[in-house]
């Protein structure tokens, strides 16, 4: 029987709905991944395999129950390096990663994480796909992804509501919770022994109590600092102002939380070139709240002219 006018019409805007509902929502991560393989003696081709794994596992991979459209996914860079190769199929490396925010009416666009990771080890064979569980320990490649996965997240959803990350958090820390203890010694980082800047010490000081103030001011120096610096800059930064004031606060009373040297490497050059042009009370206050915050890299903070 043939198909009517009507029915033809009905058919083909069905059809128009299904794909624009396919290809205007997407996941919510956008990452971009590189390995620097260059003193490892495998086949090239198992780290261009490990590339494209870990960036179709980290694009495709539903983190959360939220929609995406395409513009509004989080754009993150990771590059590992390869420092050794244990065998053939396992490595040491290191992780570097950085996820940036876009900032309301411009075209500027601010890091939401800066942050390099050193305890990476993980198995891995060429074309070997990237397997997950969330309440279960899988491996150590897709256990460490997912980590960063849940917490890129939580700083960004922190980032456009007070505390608009704990899901993603509580997730990140679950995984901390499932890793099994027999395997600490033969992949770092999950527990509270050894290095301070591991991810177990990353997600303690996020959920930590006393850092609760912190968290609120990463919302307020986004929404109500960045995202309004377009209609009126010297209210932004004295908002900004503000919120240093509270990073300096909750850094006296948690000294050396693993977030504020996360806070450093990721804020601390935006805040310099912020404040180049301002008050020189305002300089001068900068430099004393940060020289505590980071005080390794103190020198540098003297760049906005104090």
């Amino acid at each position: 029987m043939a198909l009517s006018i009507n029915n033809m019409k009905n058919i083909i805007l069905t059809t128009l709905l299904i794909l624009i509902g396919f290809t205007t929502f997407a996941q919510e991560l956008n990452v971009t991944v590189r390995v620097n393989a260059q003193k490892a003696q495998a086949d090239p081709q198992v780290f261009k395999s490990l590339e494209n794994s870990i960036q179709e596992f980290m694009n495709t991979q539903k983190w959360t129950e939220d929609e995406f459209e395409q513009n509004e996914r989080i754009e993150v860079n990771m590059q590992i390096t390869i420092n050794q190769e244990l065998s053939p199929t396992s490595f040491d490396a290191e992780l570097q990663i950085q996820a940036i925010r876009p900032v309301f009416n411009s075209d500027y666009q601010t890091p939401l994480i800066t942050h390099l990771d050193k305890s990476v080890r993980f198995n891995f064979e060429a074309y070997q796909p990237i397997d997950f569980q969330e309440n279960a320990y899988t491996d150590n490649l897709s256990h460490i992804l997912a980590f960063y996965a849940y917490t890129i997240l939580g700083l960004d959803y922190d980032s456009f509501s007070p505390y608009g990350g704990e899901k993603n958090f509580q997730k990140a820390q679950n995984l901390i919770n499932v890793f099994p203890a027999n395997q600490s010694s033969s992949f770092p980082g999950w527990t509270s022994q050894g290095a301070k800047q591991s991810r177990y010490w990353l997600m303690e000081s996020l959920l930590n109590p006393s850092v609760r103030p912190f968290r609120e001011a990463m919302y307020t120096y986004h929404r109500q600092a960045l995202d309004l610096m377009y209609d009126d800059v010297d209210a932004g930064k004295a908002v900004m102002m503000q919120v240093l004031e509270t990073v300096g606060q909750v850094n006296n009373k948690y000294l050396n939380a693993m977030i504020m040297k996360v806070f450093a490497n990721t804020k601390g050059s935006e805040i310099i070139d912020i404040f180049k042009v301002a008050p020189r009370q305002q300089k001068t206050r900068i430099y004393a709240i940060m020289s505590k915050v980071d005080p390794a890299n103190s020198s540098k903070y003297r760049a906005i002219g104090i």
